[in-house]
C-alpha cells in the first residue's frame, strides 16, 4: 500500500518542494548528564524528505538527539530548529505547535493498555489536532492497512505480538501527520523472528511516502537499505557522515572501520 502524504497533508511545504528545505538543525548542542558529556557542540542537518540514519557505539549521544528533538530533554548549549522554527530555546506555546510536527516510535511500544488498538491510533489526533473521530478513524484504517494490522483494530495491546505492539505504535506516530518521524532502536526489544516484520513495515514506509525519517539503528543492513545518509556518531561528535553505500564499504575513519566490523 502507497500512502504518500503530499496529496492529503494541508501543510505548506509538504509537496516535492520538501526535499530542497533543511527540515532540522542542530547547532553548537551540547548536552551534559553531571560530569559526563553526551553530546559535544553538535551540529548538524536533515533536509525534507531524507532518511538519514545514526550509527555509532552505545552512549555516544545519538538516542539524546531524539529525545532533545522531542522535549523530553533540553540542551545545555546551542540551538535547534524545525522547519525554520526555533525549538530551543523558545516559548513553551511555540514547542508545544512545532512538537505536532514530530513523530517517535520508541524501544519500548509504549501503548495504551486500556485502549483498543482503533483508539491507540485515533486518541492523539482527536485530543491533539482536533480532528473528528470519523476522520482520524478513517486514517487509523488506513494505517492499520499500511502495518499489516487490520483484522486487530479491536484488540487490546496485550493480545498482540511484541511485533505486532511496534507496528501499532509506528501507526500511532504517522497518524499525527509529523513532519519528521524519529525511530529508537524500533527493534532492540522484540524477539529476533519478530525484527523482520518490524524492518519491512519501515521500509515500506521510506519508500512509499515522503516522510523525513531520523532513525537510530544497529540494523546495519536496514540502515543501509533505507539511508539516504549515515552519521558515524562517537563521543557526541560525527565523525564521519556519507551515503551508506560509502560508510559501509568504504570508510574514511578509523573508528567507523572498528565499530563497523564488530557489528557487521
Amino acid at each position: 500500500m502507497s500512502l504518500d502524504t503530499r496529496d492529503t497533508d494541508p501543510r505548506p511545504g509538504t509537496g516535492p518542494e520538501r526535499h530542497t528545505r533543511e527540515l532540522v538543525r542542530l547547532e553548537q548542542v551540547s548536552k551534559r548528564f553531571g560530569d559526563r558529556t553526551v553530546l559535544d557542540r553538535l551540529d548538524f542537518s536533515v533536509d525534507a524528505g531524507k532518511h538519514v540514519t545514526l550509527i555509532g557505539p552505545s552512549g555516544s549521544g545519538k538516542t539524546t538527539i531524539l529525545r532533545l528533538l522531542m522535549t523530553l530533554a533540553k540542551p545545555d548549549e546551542g540551538t535547534i530548529t524545525v522547519d525554520g522554527r526555533t525549538l530551543y530555546p523558545a516559548p513553551e506555546k511555540q514547542v508545544r505547535e512545532i512538537r505536532k510536527n514530530i513523530g517517535m516510535v520508541f524501544q519500548q511500544f509504549n501503548l495504551f493498555p486500556n485502549m483498543s488498538v482503533l483508539r491507540n491510533i485515533t486518541e492523539a489526533p482527536v485530543t491533539v489536532l482536533g480532528m473528528s473521530k470519523d476522520a482520524a478513524e478513517e486514517r487509523a484504517r488506513e494505517l492499520l492497512e499500511l502495518v499489516g494490522l487490520s483484522e486487530h483494530l479491536d484488540k487490546r495491546p496485550g493480545q498482540l505480538s511484541g511485533g505486532q505492539q511496534q507496528r501499532v505504535a509506528i501507526a500511532r506516530a504517522l497518524a499525527m501527520r509529523p513532519q519528521v518521524l524519529l525511530l529508537d532502536e524500533v527493534t532492540s526489544a522484540l524477539d529476533p523472528e519478530l525484527v523482520a516484520g518490524v524492518l519491512d513495515v519501515l521500509r515500506d514506509i521510506a519508500r512509499s511516502t515522503d516522510i523525513t525519517m531520523l532513525c537510530v539503528t544497529h540494523e546495519m543492513n536496514f540502515a543501509r537499505d533505507i539511508s539516504d545518509q549515515v552519521l558515524m556518531f562517537d563521543s557526541g561528535r560525527v565523525i564521519e557522515a556519507g551515503p551508506p553505500e560509502k560508510i559501509f564499504s568504504d570508510p574514511e575513519h578509523d573508528r567507523t572501520r572498528e565499530f563497523l566490523s564488530a557489528v557487521l
